[in-house]
Order: structure tokens, then C-alpha cells, then sequence
């Protein structure tokens, strides 16, 4: 074997591999975001499991990729561990199919029908087709279409040049020898694992295997081992993937190699105990791509239709192999585990999961508030510091929201999805802020309870109106962003008029009693930079709000600025009611507001 062939080989390698990402980018593509949410909704049974696993796998062509995906589903806690076992089992199945296509590559002729569904006549088609599509097509789907065209003609181009390449080979007696030595069990599983280790694809190895079999020097003894061997080495991708995710989503990148290495181990007794005594004649049966397909086919298949039966056993073995280990509350921790880089991919469900992650922001930013205006009443070193270390959770989520979001900005997205991105990137900063006035209710607190102030009766009763319509707002706020509710949004911008004005008249009230004597001058700093936090609170809701409702507003493009002076400008009737409302539920000479600083809730 000549340097061009070793050229040639390798070229053809690039080709496949670059041919099958191609296609499989392009079949991603065409089919959207329903994959990922077939995924993770229909897998209630193991069965389900298996064949959604194996289609979804035919369809992208890589078991790896779609391993990966549900590791990530898992990690982010949108699956359970149960539910992925049976996905990554139909995953393994579902990649042989990438070895029945190849098979088209070795059809050949020189008339009639076996000419037209020659390799070359194929990958022509293919490739004409696709570049037209590429070229002229306007829709992204018929884009997407011509890519996938493309990636196939290229993988067969690929695929043919291998078999060229090693075709002189079948001459070869040192060739021929060294295939022998797969005979050996032990050493062909070892290559296999090695050599889709590095290829890091099951459906390339298979390939590969496929065009050595055309030199017709490959054997059913070799083949075999090398084929157990490939799907463990299959197994090295997903195992990368898990490096950083919790505990479950390792477990889950532990079920595909235990699968595999199951499928190995047992076949590998029960064949070969039971060669020993019978002596297979087709041991020696010489293998053709064809039936290194069915070859593939059969074994991932009887793998797990014997493995089925075992799920939850299987759950159990992972659970014991990575055990649990005793964490801090959850409530001491931000997560952020929804913002896999794994579904940027996937915008429908990094939208998604960015929203759900805001929400989570919104609730801590929304107690840590209220955890603040607390110490006002019952103030210790601990929960002040406590306050501070939320706060820091706050800034956290917004730094990774905003870089997770902003990678999410160059993907393909349709102008809904786009809307949504700029809505989240503007109501992050305002939750940001709203952390931020919690750490200064809280140097409030701790100034109150070191210069041991105490507020008038009617200061206090001021300050627990404020404080309770502050608490209203921030509650409709998270509730009308976490739920997409318009009507509820609405209700935000009158209670921010009320809390502006509340906070107007308590200045004024509380500048009467510094000048009456009822109040000290040192109580002065305090009650006003209370106030002020209120005031920044209830406007920062006022933009989220008006964010909401401008995402859902399809008419106009994004301008929260503008959306609001349309919302107090139109000054209608039901605006004013609501209003009214809430002057008459936040009255500052009500006597249910009186006695201590309320510990809101």
C-alpha cells in the first residue's frame, strides 16, 4: 500500500466524517425543535423509550449526539435518570442504521437500474441537487434540505474513496495476516474501542469497517470482536460530555457505557462458551459491507432486548456507582443548570430554560428583599451577611444569563423567539437591581439596630404601607413574568404610581416631625434611603412589567421606553380604577398598618 493510497484512505475518512456531520447538522435542522421536545416528553415507558431513542438517532446519525442531548435533559433536571436509560438504549440501536446507507455506496453497475444506483450516480444527484437548493432556495428549510443532499454525497464520496483506497489490499498477504489477528477476541475488541475512541463516532468505525471488508479478507471472527469493542469506545463522547454536570448527569453518561459494556462482557461468555463447544462454521464465512451491517444491526439489538428487562436495576447500579453526597440547602445555591451550552442549539429550549432560570432569579431577588426588610425588625449579624451572600447568587445569575443569552443571539430564530431574547436580556438587569436594594434595606437594618433607633409610631405605620405595597408589587411582577400574564402586568404599573407617591408623601411627613421634634435628625437617613429602595424597587417592577407586555404586543418592535408612556398616557378608566384601588388599600392613616415594622413574607 502505496503513500496515495494511505492519502487516499485518510482523505476519504475527512470526507466521511465531515459528510456525516454535514447531514446530520442539515436533518437537525429540517426537523427543528420537535427533537428535543419528543426527548424529553415521550418517554414514559421504557419501551417509548427505546424506539423514540432509536428514531431520533436515525434521523441525526449519531447515537453519541443524541446521548449527549439527553445527558444535558437530565442535568438540567428536565428528565429523570429512568427516562433517559431507554432513550440510550434505542440510541444504540439507532445508529446501525447508518450502516444500511453505506450499503447504497457499494452498489454498482455498468447498465440498466444497477447503473443508476451506482455510488456514482447517487452522490451526482445528490450533490447537484444540494447545491442547487443551497444556492437558489430562499425558505431555510429547502436551505437546510440542499445541506443535508450535500452531506450525503459527500459521505458517499467518502465512503468510496476508503474502499479504493484499501481495495489493493486483498492482495496483501501481510494485510491479510494482520486481520487474522482480530480473530483474537481480546486484541479485536481492544481495536475496536481504540479506533472509535479517537474517531469518537460508532457509525464511522462501522464505516471503516465496512470498506475493509471489500478487500474480502475479513472474516466473521474478526469482525465480531471489533464491532463489541466499537460500541464502548463509542461510549468516550458522551463520558466527555458529563465532565461538569451534577451527579444525575453523570450517571446518565454512565448508562451508555454500561450498556455497551454489558453488551460486550455477555456476548462475549455466551458466544464464545458456546463456539468452544459446538464450533460455529461461519466463523471463518467471509464479511461483506452488508453483512457487517446486519452484523451491527444484530448484536446492538440483542443487546438490548436483553437489557430492557433490567431498567430499573440498571438505575440502581448507576445510583450506587455515583452516590449522593451531603450538599448544602438548596436554598444556599444558585443554579444554573438549565443553561446548557448544549441547547443553544435548540432555541425553543434555551429560551425556555432561560425563562425558567429569570423566574428562579426573580423568586431569590424577590426574598432577599424581603429577607432585608426583615432585619428592620430583627436584625443579627448573620442573616445581614446572609442578605449579602444572596445578593452575590443575584449577580451571579445575571452574568450568566446575559452571556448564555447573548450566545444565543447569533443562532437561527424566528422573530417571536427573537422578541422573547431581548425581552430576557432587558428584565435581567432590572431583577439585577431589584438584588441590589435588598443589600441596602439591609445596611438600613443594621444601621437601625447599631445606633439602636427606634422610629415614632407613625413613622412606623408609614413605613409598614410602603413596605407591604413594595412586597405587592415585587409578587405581581415575578408572578406576571413567570406565568406571561398580561392582565397581571397591568396591575404593576398603577401600584408603581401609588408607591411613587406614598413614597413622596412619607418625605414630607416624616420632614414635619424632624421639624416638630417627634422624630431625631439622625432617624432622617435611614427612613429616606428606605424609601428610596422602595422607590427604585417598585420602578425596576414597573419595567418588567411593561417588558411583558411589550414582548406579547406583536405590533410594534421592542421599546420598553416608548411602551410605557403609551401605558400613562392613555390614562383610561380601568387604569384609574386600579389606581384607586390601591390608594384605598395602601392608606397611610389606616390603623391596620400600625404597631412594629411589619415582618413581611
Amino acid at each position: 500500500m502505496g503513500i496515495s493510497n494511505v492519502l487516499t484512505l485518510l482523505s476519504g475518512v475527512a470526507l466521511f466524517l465531515f459528510g456525516m456531520s454535514l447531514m446530520g447538522d442539515g436533518l437537525k435542522n429540517v426537523a427543528g425543535n420537535q427533537l428535543e421536545t419528543f426527548l424529553y416528553k415521550l418517554t414514559n415507558t421504557p419501551i417509548k423509550g427505546v424506539l423514540l431513542g432509536a428514531a431520533v438517532t436515525a434521523v441525526i446519525q449519531s447515537s453519541s449526539a443524541t446521548s449527549v442531548m439527553v445527558v444535558g435533559f437530565v442535568n438540567s433536571g428536565m428528565m429523570q435518570v429512568s427516562q433517559a436509560i431507554g432513550i440510550i438504549m434505542g440510541a444504540n440501536i439507532g445508529t446501525s442504521i447508518t450502516g444500511w446507507i453505506l450499503c447504497l455506496s457499494y452498489i454498482d453497475g455498468s447498465s440498466g437500474i444497477a447503473q443508476l444506483l451506482s455510488t456514482a450516480t447517487i452522490s451526482a444527484l445528490m450533490a447537484i441537487i444540494g447545491i442547487l437548493f443551497r444556492t437558489l432556495a430562499k425558505k431555510q428549510s429547502s436551505i437546510h434540505i440542499g445541506t443535508i443532499m450535500l452531506g450525503f454525497a459527500i459521505l458517499m464520496f467518502g465512503m468510496q474513496s476508503m474502499s479504493s483506497a484499501v481495495s489493493p489490499l486483498k492482495e496483501n498477504e501481510h494485510f491479510v495476516n494482520a486481520l487474522t489477528m482480530f480473530e483474537n477476541p481480546f486484541v479485536g475488541i481492544l481495536v475496536g474501542i481504540a479506533f472509535t475512541a479517537v474517531l469518537q463516532s460508532a457509525s464511522a468505525s462501522v464505516g471503516i469497517l465496512q470498506a475493509l471488508s471489500v478487500t474480502g479478507s475479513m472474516s466473521f471472527a474478526s469482525a465480531l470482536p471489533i464491532i463489541m469493542g466499537i460500541g464502548v469506545g463509542a461510549a468516550c463522547p458522551v463520558l466527555l460530555s458529563s465532565v461538569g454536570t451534577n451527579k444525575n448527569g453523570k450517571r446518565t453518561a454512565l448508562i451508555y457505557l454500561l450498556n455497551d459494556l454489558f453488551g460486550m462482557v455477555f456476548w462475549s461468555i455466551v458466544f464464545y462458551s458456546v463456539n468452544a463447544a459446538v464450533h460455529f462454521e461461519f466463523m471463518s464465512m467471509t464479511m461483506s459491507p452488508m453483512r457487517i451491517a446486519l452484523l451491527n444491526t444484530l448484536f446492538r439489538t440483542a443487546t438490548i432486548i436483553v437489557l430492557l428487562p433490567f431498567v430499573k436495576t440498571e438505575e440502581k447500579l448507576v445510583f450506587w456507582l455515583v452516590k449522593d453526597e451531603e450538599e448544602d440547602d438548596e436554598d444556599d445555591k444558585a443554579d444554573f443548570s438549565l443553561l446548557e451550552e448544549r441547547f443553544l442549539s435548540y432555541p425553543a429550549l434555551a429560551i425556555r430554560n432561560s425563562h425558567q432560570t429569570i423566574v428562579n432569579m426573580a423568586y431569590l431577588a424577590r426574598k432577599n428583599v424581603l429577607r432585608a426588610m426583615n432585619l428592620m425588625t430583627d436584625y443579627s449579624e448573620k442573616k445581614y451577611n446572609k442578605v449579602n451572600y444572596k445578593e452575590d447568587f443575584v449577580d451571579k445569575y445575571e452574568d450568566k444569563l446575559g452571556s448564555y443569552l447573548m450566545k444565543l443571539t447569533v443562532k437561527e430564530m424566528n422573530h417571536t423567539q427573537t422578541r422573547k431574547v431581548a425581552e430576557y436580556l432587558h428584565v435581567i438587569s432590572d431583577f439585577e437591581r431589584l438584588g441590589d436594594r435588598a443589600a441596602d434595606i439591609a445596611d438600613v437594618g443594621k444601621e437601625l439596630y447599631e445606633k439602636k433607633i427606634d422610629f415614632s409610631e407613625d413613622a412606623k405605620r408609614e413605613l409598614n404601607v410602603l413596605l407591604s405595597a413594595t412586597n405587592e408589587i415585587m409578587t405581581l411582577t415575578v408572578e406576571a413574568f413567570e406565568n406571561d400574564d398580561i392582565d397581571l402586568s397591568a396591575r404593576v404599573e398603577p401600584l408603581h404610581e401609588v408607591v411613587d407617591a406614598l413614597c413622596e408623601e412619607l418625605k414630607l411627613s416624616h420632614s414635619v416631625r424632624l421639624q416638630t421634634g417627634r422624630c431625631e435628625l439622625s432617624h432622617g437617613f435611614p427612613f429616606n434611603e428606605t424609601l428610596n429602595a422602595c422607590e427604585r424597587i417598585a420602578s425596576q417592577c414597573s419595567h418588567v412589567a411593561v417588558a411583558v407586555i411589550e414582548a406579547n404586543d406583536t405590533q410594534t418592535d421592542y421599546a420598553a421606553h416608548g411602551k410605557l408612556q403609551e401605558i400613562r398616557s392613555k390614562n383610561n378608566e380601568s387604569y384609574r380604577k386600579l389606581v384607586e384601588e390601591f390608594t384605598g388599600k395602601y392608606n397611610t392613616s389606616s390603623t391596620d398598618f400600625a404597631g412594629s415594622i411589619v415582618a413581611v413574607n
